[in-house]
């Protein structure tokens, strides 16, 4: 298992995460015993938005007596309401909900109190300036959340909540087809077929905007969706036109600036094997690329994806790496102490580019990579 630390929180999490709704009608002993696996394969890191009682004691049980080998992210904000779940703004509907959820989980404070669910600007404001944030403000005042967290599927509105240094986790929605599509507040479009029915090209700026402000500030992401509700694995379904493997999904959230995992919803025991096969695939199985590359509808042509294709690399140079720190810098009219801390320890620097094109011609997306070179060595002086 790969261990990634949780950005300004300072936790260290593993990369390959649970998320818990999977475990939904099950037993408490078949609970347990998915924990028992999940333990045993080195995964550290949770995330609990539902509010079904019953889930919620089942997970309780699976924690029992190892609470200390899990970090948990619950969410503020999500309810049990006539036997469903429900999202409020309310309160006292949230802390009751808070308190049941220690209770379930038999302890008495969580890492991450995740407030759940913002993906309006309307939402977010009411979420900041009424009774919500201050809640949370105070459950972390007196231990009982050590860290503030939010999730939306729309980067605008999970930027505005970073920007305000009140949140220090994101949970957002990350996945190649999410990444094309520009910000909105109705998470439905993410699923729509005609969403994809037009020509997309490149990320939207929005989401790497996003991405690279949580690098450089320290604002964690973890991921949900990263198979697209599962479309992305389908042949039928993936807007793609072909399916991605669970470790292609998983390995392209995890090459994004500032994620450092993702909670993989699984319902079987199957389901998290398959998103364990990530830790130990090989670089050709963890290869996203063919699955962008070349496709009439989508093109990412010219826009670096971290891939790694362009390597080795003549001189040595870890490219990716280069033009990460390139695009976390480029925006800001000083380089981030952080950002220049992490380009100056790298062995190789963009200013020992021979320019010998070899990078070029491997690459799949058609960067011009010896231009990136120059540009960043021109922003970080070597």
């Amino acid at each position: 298992m790969e261990y990634r630390t949780l950005g300004r929180t300072g936790l260290k999490v593993s990369a390959i995460a649970l998320g818990c709704e999977g475990f939904m009608n099950r037993t408490a002993a078949a609970v347990r015993a998915d924990f028992d696996f999940a333990l045993g394969n080195g995964i550290n890191f949770l995330d609990l938005y539902a509010s079904n009682p019953e889930l919620r004691s089942n997970i309780g049980a699976a924690l029992a007596g190892r609470r200390e080998k899990f970090v948990i992210q619950g969410h503020l904000c999500s309810v049990w309401e006539a036997g469903q779940y429900l999202r409020t703004r309310d309160p006292q509907k949230t802390l009751a909900a808070f308190e049941d959820l220690l209770a379930r989980l038999g302890t008495d404070y969580l890492e991450i109190g995740m407030i759940h669910y913002v993906d309006a600007e309307a939402d977010l404001r009411k979420v900041l300036d009424g009774p919500v944030l201050r809640l949370a403000q105070k459950l972390k005042s007196e231990g009982r959340i050590r860290h503030i967290g939010m999730s939306s599927h729309n980067p605008v509105v999970a930027r505005m909540a970073a920007e305000t240094g009140a949140i220090d986790v994101l949970m957002f929605s990350v996945n190649p087809c999410y990444d094309l599509l520009p910000p909105s507040d109705d998470a439905d479009k993410l699923w729509a077929g005609e969403s994809y029915a037009r020509s997309l090209h490149n990320i939207d700026p929005e989401r790497q905007r996003l991405y690279e402000f949580c690098e450089r500030e320290g604002v964690a992401v973890d991921v949900m969706k990263a198979y697209g509700g599962g479309d992305l694995l389908s042949d039928a379904d993936s807007p793609f036109g072909r399916p991605m493997t669970p470790v292609q999904c998983l390995e392209y959230a995890l090459t994004r600036p500032g994620v450092a995992a993702v909670m993989a919803g699984c319902r079987s025991r199957a389901e998290m094997q398959a998103a364990l096969a990530w830790c130990t695939a090989p670089a050709a199985e963890r290869d996203y690329t063919q699955a962008l590359a070349g496709l009439d509808r989508f093109s990412w042509e010219g826009h670096c994806m971290y891939c790694g294709h362009c390597a080795p690399c003549t001189a040595g140079i870890d490219i990716a790496a280069v033009n990460k720190y390139y695009n976390l810098a480029r925006a800001q009219d000083e380089v981030p102490e952080t950002v220049r801390e992490h380009y100056r320890v790298l062995p190789h620097h963009a200013s020992e580019c021979i320019a010998c094109g070899r990078c070029e011609k491997n690459c799949p997306f058609g960067v011009d990579i010896v231009g990136h070179m120059r540009r960043a060595a021109a922003k970080f002086g070597y």
